[in-house]
């Protein structure tokens, strides 16, 4: 038995296809960003953004900005 394997390049681009095929463009390109490395230290934005809170506080500005739709 011979087993084909394929490049990475080759499984990508058959992997695009078969996401545009199925979800349209625009919406391949939503999923596919969740997926992309963002940038900066989120480590240091999070010390300088939640230094003042407790878990609590900030469990509940997250259930507050979702009853508000933010």
């Amino acid at each position: 038995m011979t087993v084909r394997i394929q490049s990475i390049a080759d499984i990508n681009l058959r992997a695009n296809q078969a996401l545009i095929g199925e979800l349209g463009v625009v919406d391949t390109i939503r999923f596919l960003n969740q997926f992309r490395a963002g940038s900066g230290d989120y480590t240091v934005e999070r010390e300088s953004l939640f230094r003042d809170m407790t878990a609590r506080e900030i469990i509940a500005e997250i259930k507050s900005r979702r009853t508000e739709g933010i």
